[in-house]
């Protein structure tokens, strides 16, 4: 299968101090030597905590932020990282940002038809008015809302509705990649399964590639045909979504789909009983020596802390980052 995008020892880390007067020198390590791909018709999951690196993975592909090394390549051939003004506005037509926040990322002030085409209409595919139109009334009936929503504004709809907005924006170029951010994270769990659903629909019908960030495994392994499992801004493994979820080889990614297991109504005894729960990760603000997550593993030994694990296969298609596998 030919890759749509692939992306070889990515790294981006960021000024820690802010501002005109801030210190250079002092830096948050968000993205650390990430590799994967992701082929044609294929939906890949990004999973990890608040903090791990994931957005800042996604956004690196599509240069909302500049990599500070590594390489990213579109259909095996366009070098994304030194595509000039023209050359990116094209790639963007190409790969399209679905953002989690759907009430701030479109405009209130718009209708629901000009929030949809305020970018198309600056793209090399813009066909009219009339045509657009007709495109975009398409679009909306195809996520499951209608013509007459066109004049609406935002606010008259739901969260779920204003997120199938937001997936009608980025399905209105036709694009080969749709990188969805935490698109169902916010939503009642009876609307995600509306939308995964929705995703998975829209994959089959116009075989569509898909990034999809989450923080909850189990979802990722419903939607995902693969997933890498992020910490630290480093990956920890990587497999087939069958398979993680079945046979998970990392501590890490045990302990996500452990804290995905239990429920809120657990009693105080089972909570205790439980690994260490789950949230913001820590801030790696230098170069981390051995395995990022060996300060919160169970199974830690010196080396861990010394030495940095590489990626080792795990068996059926699947890599783990632990020195234990």
């Amino acid at each position: 299968m030919m890759p749509v995008i692939t992306v070889t020892n990515l790294s981006k880390r960021f000024n820690l101090e802010a501002g005109f007067f801030a210190r250079f020198g002092r830096f948050v390590y968000a993205v650390h030597d990430v590799s994967f791909s992701i082929g044609k018709n294929e939906s890949y999951g990004l999973v990890g905590e608040s903090g791990c690196g994931k957005t800042t993975t996604a956004r690196l592909l599509v240069r909302m932020y500049e990599s500070d090394g590594g390489d990213i390549f579109f259909n095996d051939s366009i070098d994304v990282r030194h595509l000039k003004s023209g050359e990116l506005k094209q790639y963007r037509e190409k790969v399209k940002y679905v953002f989690q926040d759907p009430a701030r990322s479109l405009n209130p002030r718009m209708t629901i038809y000009e929030a949809l085409v305020s970018g198309y209409r600056f793209s090399s595919r813009w066909p009219g008015q009339k045509r657009a139109r007709s495109e975009a009334a398409a679009i909306l009936e195809e996520v499951g809302l209608s013509e007459a929503d066109l004049e609406r504004r935002p606010a008259e709809f739901s969260g779920g509705q204003r997120q199938r907005i937001s997936i009608a924006r980025g399905l209105l170029m036709e694009p080969e990649l749709l990188i969805c951010d935490e698109v169902v994270s916010a939503l009642d769990v009876s609307i995600q399964g509306q939308i995964l659903n929705l995703l998975l629909d829209i994959k089959a019908r116009r075989s569509l590639s898909f990034l999809f960030i989450a923080h909850d495994l189990k979802v990722a392994s419903y939607f995902c045909d693969r997933i890498g499992v992020m910490y630290r801004g480093e990956f920890m493994e990587e497999a087939p979504a069958e398979n993680l979820y079945r046979n998970a080889a990392h501590p890490y990614t045990k302990l996500l789909f452990s804290a995905a297991s239990r429920s809120p109504f657990d009693g105080a005894e089972a909570a205790a009983a439980s690994p260490a729960p789950l949230g913001e990760v820590k801030t790696a603000t230098a170069r981390i020596a051995g395995c990022a997550f060996a300060e919160r593993c169970p199974l830690a030994e010196e080396r861990c802390l010394r030495d940095r694990p590489d990626m080792r296969e795990t068996g059926a298609g699947g890599l783990a980052r632990c020195h234990k596998v």
